[in-house]
Formats: structure tokens, sequence, C-alpha cells
């Protein structure tokens, strides 16, 4: 499948997922769940992935976490906040470079038109 096509079922997991709980939750409990979502779509989900950082050739083992990485092409990074901000975007174009992935969502839960929540990230490689 293709970055597209995952992010398509990727999107449809959301909306289930934002309809059953609503917002106001933990950023773990729409973890669980669209992980969940994602599985029962036959999709290969992990959940937080270790990140390194890759410094003047040094690897660096220093906590960053991909929140899920579906079928190991696209990272999704959950927020559950009352309003993202300039950093959360550029927290997933950064995860993009330092994994080499072409594609990352970033959705937050919290709001009221989950359809405005959801952006997507290209990493232009």
């Amino acid at each position: 499948m293709t970055e597209n096509e995952i992010s398509y079922i990727i999107r449809g997991a959301i909306f289930d997922v934002y309809n059953n709980l609503g917002p106001g939750l933990l950023e773990s409990a729409y973890e669980a769940a669209l992980q969940y979502e994602l599985l029962k779509r036959g999709m290969k989900v992990e959940s937080q992935v270790p990140l390194p950082l890759v410094y003047d050739q040094i690897k660096l083992e220093i906590g960053y976490r991909i929140d899920l990485l579906v079928d190991n092409k696209v990272i999704i990074e959950i927020k559950s906040v009352e309003n993202l901000s300039e950093v959360h975007h550029k927290q997933v174009i950064t995860y993009l470079k330092l994994s080499g992935k072409k594609l990352g969502i970033l959705v937050n839960f919290n709001c009221t038109q989950i359809d405005r929540s959801i952006f997507r990230k290209v990493n232009g490689l």
C-alpha cells in the first residue's frame, strides 16, 4: 500500500475513535483506541517506537518515541491539547526527517471538529 492509501485508512480510524470517545481524554487513551482500530483494519501498527537521534555520526538514545507507526511507512503523532502550536507541526516534520519516512499525520483529539484537527506532513527528503 502507498502512504496515501494508508493515510486514507488512518483518517477513517481517527473519525471512528473520535466519534466513539469524543474529546477530553488523555493522549494514551486515543493512542490505544486508534491502534486497535487500525489493527481491526488489517494494518501493521507499532506503538511508542524508539526514534534515535543521530548527531555527528553518533547515535544518541535520548528517548524520542513515535506514537504510532503504521505499516512501517506512516507516522502518527497524537495530541490532546486545547490548541496545537507550531512546535507540534515541526515535531512531526523532525520525526519524519530523523526516521526517513515520507508521511506523518498530526491529530489533535481535544477539539470540536475532528476533520479540522488532522494534518498531513510530508518529508521532502
